[in-house]
């Protein structure tokens, strides 16, 4: 269970309680009995930028050097050019 900190609107008191996440969001001080709401936090851990996919393990110029490979031109023996993809 998660543990959630509310903040009394009347008194200012601020308190951690072990909840459930179907917890109402505002409930009684227990101080003076006023409403006090449940506050919001930044979570602990953001995910961002690169490397958390598959195709973000390989650098950047690695990506294009093998993309410029499969669409590489090369001559045919008419002396014509011919795209081939490599796969």
């Amino acid at each position: 269970m998660p543990i959630y900190e509310y903040q009394c609107g009347h008194c200012q008191h601020q308190y951690e309680k072990k909840e459930g996440f179907d917890a109402p969001v505002e409930q009684a001080c227990p101080v003076c009995g006023e409403l006090a709401r449940r506050l919001l936090h930044a979570p602990g851990i953001v995910f961002k930028g690169s490397g958390f996919y598959v195709t973000d393990n390989r650098k950047n110029h690695e990506w294009e050097s093998a993309e410029r490979e499969t669409k590489e031109e090369k001559p045919t023996p008419e002396g014509t050019s011919e795209v081939s993809a490599k796969k």
